[in-house]
């Protein structure tokens, strides 16, 4: 994996912790040669994994729509930071530069983007793998969500291992790296 797709918050929330994991995956992803594509902003946890792969040595590309340049306060200290039209060209272009996508805390942005990298996942759009980085139990009620769309007959099981999840981050992109996309014949039975 040489290009990891990170989603997260523009806010830091209110965790001291969620600023601590985003700067030791930044590390993490620079001393495996793993460059960063992000959502560009400046600030928040996207500003803290950012700020933790420039400062290691690293290569970070962001990429944001026009209309969010002013509100997100655009990185300007990337290896190249994206203009874009849309937020749907922002997610089409992350795609396509990345060769795997992770979550870390955030809000709706950031499941909705992680969900729909899944779901591309699940639809064999892509074969990259899908992590989350479990902080501090931050996605505990959503990971018991999953595994309840599973018992209530939603979800193949197939499906819902699809998503890597870890509090560690060496584990987590250790597993990533050795995901291979399952084979299920037909994914809507």
């Amino acid at each position: 994996m040489q290009h990891l797709c990170v989603f997260c918050g523009s806010s830091a929330g209110n965790r001291e912790v969620f600023g601590v994991a985003a700067g030791q995956l930044g590390a993490a992803m620079v001393s495996r040669d793993m460059a960063l594509v992000y959502g560009g902003a400046s600030v928040g946890v996207m500003g803290a994994v950012a700020d933790a792969v420039v400062a290691s040595g690293g290569e970070a590309y962001g990429v944001i729509p026009e209309s969010m340049l002013d509100d997100e306060v655009a990185h300007d200290g990337l290896t190249e930071l994206y203009v874009v039209k849309s937020m749907h060209e922002r997610k089409a272009r992350m795609a396509d530069m990345s060769d795997g996508f992770l979550g870390l805390p955030g809000g709706l942005g950031t499941l909705e983007e992680l969900f729909e990298m899944l779901t591309w996942s699940q639809l064999r759009i892509h074969s990259k793998p899908v992590g989350l980085l479990n902080v501090d139990g931050f996605y505990d009620s959503l990971i018991h969500f999953l595994d309840q769309t599973v018992a209530a007959g939603f979800v193949r099981p197939e499906h819902r291992a699809m998503l890597v999840v870890d509090s560690d981050v060496a584990r987590l992109l250790d597993a990533m790296v050795a995901w291979q996309a399952p084979t299920i014949e037909k994914w809507w039975r």
